[in-house]
């Protein structure tokens, strides 16, 4: 599962609806499970899609700290693998058949790309309502670990005492949101190389 984490004003429920909105039509349904804190869509083509192969996956949003975690649980594409088999099969026999199912082979590639297709749809979404991946404003503070005093953070020592704030300063890795150590060379959630 790939996780990405959006900082900002964002809610489960917003991510939630703008996804139904956007996959709820053509051979695909979506429909929403759960409100509140934790929330998850399920997009899938229709039981009876009028062209292509069946194919599903689910989407877990959960609320956190000044923002929303994302999710996307591995895609089940069993019936588009099953559907480009036939058609490979059918233009094995007659490379004519093949015209005969230009729909489903569109259906089915396209189907395959549904994963990139949410992940594009929940970063539009997030960057209109002006979540990114960066630390939200709130968060943008770090305590001094001596006296306990906030401060805005890029500050090199602590407003109040002096003492070095140096390696408390939080940062995010640029690929997924997560809030990582300096000393991390590998992001802890998707893997990406830091230094």
């Amino acid at each position: 599962m790939e996780r990405r984490i959006f900082h900002g004003n964002l809610t489960p429920d917003e991510l939630a609806n703008g996804l139904i909105a956007q996959f709820n039509r053509g051979n695909l349904q979506a429909q929403q499970l759960g409100q509140g804190n934790q929330v998850v869509v399920q997009i899938a083509t229709k039981p009876i899609p009028s062209s292509g192969g069946q194919t599903a996956l689910s989407v877990i949003l959960e609320r956190i700290e000044d923002g929303v975690a994302v999710q996307i649980g591995s895609q089940s594409w069993l019936g588009v693998a099953a559907s480009l088999g036939l058609t490979a099969l059918s233009a094995l026999r007659n490379p004519l058949n093949l015209l005969g199912r230009l729909d489903d082979l569109a259906q089915d590639i396209e189907n395959i790309q549904l994963s990139d297709q949410v992940w594009q749809t929940i970063e539009r979404f997030a960057r209109l309502r002006g979540a990114t991946f960066e630390l939200s404003e709130r968060l943008r503070r770090i305590v001094c670990p001596y006296c306990r005093t906030a401060n805005p953070i890029g500050e090199s020592n602590c407003i109040a005492c002096g003492a070095p704030l140096g390696e408390s300063q939080p940062v995010t890795c640029p690929q997924c949101g997560f809030v990582i150590k300096h000393e991390e060379p590998v992001c802890p959630n998707c893997g990406m190389k830091l230094n």
